[in-house]
């Protein structure tokens, strides 16, 4: 699976597409397009040669939907800084008070999130609490080949539908040989489209680029808020630039040093306890659509599941998916996983399953897939991801290897080792620059740099928590907030605790308690 995104926030981004104009006009009056165009150019650091033309280049604000905009020219390749380069969608949200701290970036996730839509969410008190916006202009960018930024596009809408229906947990030798077929497909159509950025959207040339965002936004540092996948970025670049580690909050995070099977079964046992807690508060109700206690009801999940494999439900409104395959149905579960206010659709969806209608489910794959319903794609989310994620870990190819990886996985997660280690096959045959795996995982522990709050939610299904430990564990002056709750991060959807001591750290730089658990 490896998204490691706020689905929870989805409808608000929506939302703010359409009445962001009439918000952001309270919030223009603290800053006009054309200021802070000045700022002085940086030298580059020692490890980006040649790079003084992006660190010396102006940033021209325009007026937009929902903020100002500018757009940042970055090198396609950082090894040849003089050749081909693209520009960066940036949104910014000014600081609605004029006793401003400087610029917040942050990212929402993915990777294949956008921060413009993210940042542009903040005008509505989604992203950061009111005092802090007070302070901070709030500032997203796309990464490199994401959304507005120079996007990866491998597969038509029609294709990216067959490659989403297919089987996850294929269990016979064709049924295998039609996996890594189709998962090799997916690289070869990318490869095909002859794009020179296809080779370079990893973490650590997304991190470049927000150094460079950072000089030009005039911050001798970085603060920063990092969500799931951002986690990662922000922990990359503060391996790579300690010296301008400001105030970075890392929330829901990954660790590092996972291997791939390590992030599968991570993933498989956190989706695994997340969906335990939804059958025991499904138990508990009248009317969940499986009867019996909790393990009934996982029982009775995992069996409509595998009936799928062989008989999809009919789904209604949806012309260009006329039904719900094993493939759809577990990407519209595990998107409930991702906040608990979900679960109730979520039951409500199994319930229609069950008397044969599979449309509430495709309701809440779409929403996973950030998908139309009528078949169109809203972003580049589901092709970006893979760009990434292939760029930055190695995996194993084989079918043997995943057979067993996938027996290993599930002795832990009986209903989602399965799909989590087929679910990055599509990494095992992806092209790599210069034909060679990306390099092993590694510790970062940020030598050198200033605090880093990473928090850690206990029943966070796609970040699960012993990441958030092993990467504040890690770090050289790593603090630890444990936020005890269900769902997919904690800052600004828990409580007033986890609340309270990231603004303090962001607007006062008061470092949260050792080991603060809320």
């Amino acid at each position: 699976m490896r998204r490691f995104s706020l689905l929870a926030l989805a409808a608000l981004l929506s939302a703010t597409a359409l009445a962001g104009c009439s918000v952001i006009n309270d919030l223009r009056g603290a800053i006009s397009p054309t200021e802070r165009t000045d700022v002085p150019a940086e030298a580059p650091p020692a490890a980006m040669p040649g790079t003084e033309r992006f660190y010396a280049q102006q940033l021209t604000w325009a007026k937009c939907s929902g903020g100002l905009c500018a757009q940042l020219e970055v090198p396609i390749d950082y090894a040849e800084p003089d050749g081909a380069t693209i520009e960066l969608a940036v949104l910014m949200v000014p600081a609605t008070s004029g006793s401003r701290l400087g610029a917040l970036v942050v990212n929402p996730g993915g990777p294949g999130g956008s921060g413009v839509d993210y940042a542009r969410a903040a005008a509505f008190g989604a992203v950061v609490t009111a005092p802090v916006h007070r302070k901070y202009d709030v500032v997203g960018f796309d990464p490199r080949g994401v959304g507005r930024s120079a996007p990866i596009e491998c597969l038509d809408g029609a294709q990216l539908d067959a490659f989403m229906a297919q089987d996850p947990t294929p269990d016979t030798d064709a049924e295998r040989a039609a996996a890594v077929a189709t998962a090799a497909g997916f690289g070869e159509a990318c490869a095909a489209k002859d794009n020179p950025l296809l080779l370079h959207v990893s973490t650590a040339e997304a991190a470049k680029d927000m150094d460079i965002l950072r000089s030009r936004l005039g911050d001798a540092k970085l603060t920063y808020l990092g969500k799931s996948y951002g986690t990662y970025l922000g922990a990359v670049y503060a391996g790579l630039f300690p010296e301008h580690v400001g105030r970075l909050v890392l929330d829901g995070a990954i660790d590092p040093t996972l291997t791939s099977e390590r992030l599968n079964l991570g993933q498989a046992v956190g989706f695994e306890r997340a969906t335990l807690a939804w059958a025991e508060a499904c138990a508990a109700e009248q009317g969940c659509p499986f009867p019996g206690d909790a393990t009934a009801v996982m029982s009775g999940l995992g069996d409509l599941l595998r009936e799928l494999d062989s008989k999809p439900l009919t789904v209604t409104g949806d012309r260009s998916v006329p039904a719900v395959t094993e493939g759809w149905a577990s990407y519209g579960v595990a998107a409930a996983m991702y906040d608990q206010g979900m679960w109730d659709q979520l039951s409500q969806a199994l319930t229609q399953a069950t008397r044969g209608d599979g449309s509430g489910l495709m309701d809440l794959a779409d929403r996973y897939a950030d998908r139309n319903p009528g078949g169109t794609y809203s972003t580049n989310l589901m092709q970006a991801l893979w760009a990434v994620n292939c760029l930055d870990k190695p995996e194993p190819a084989g079918a043997e290897e995943r057979v067993a990886q996938q027996q290993r996985l599930t002795a832990q997660a009986p209903l989602w080792g399965p799909f989590m280690a087929w679910g990055s096959l599509v990494c095992a045959t992806w092209p790599q620059p210069d034909g060679t795996p990306p390099p092993d995982p590694a510790p970062i522990t940020a030598a050198g740099s200033g605090p880093i709050v990473v928090i850690g939610t206990t029943r966070d299904p796609a970040t699960p928590y012993e990441w958030a430990v092993g990467l504040a564990d890690q770090l050289e002056k790593g603090t630890l907030i444990t936020y005890d709750g269900d769902g997919h991060t904690a800052y600004t959807r828990s409580n007033q605790c986890v609340d309270d001591a990231v603004d303090n750290w962001f607007i006062d730089g008061v470092v949260p308690a050792a080991d603060l658990r809320c």
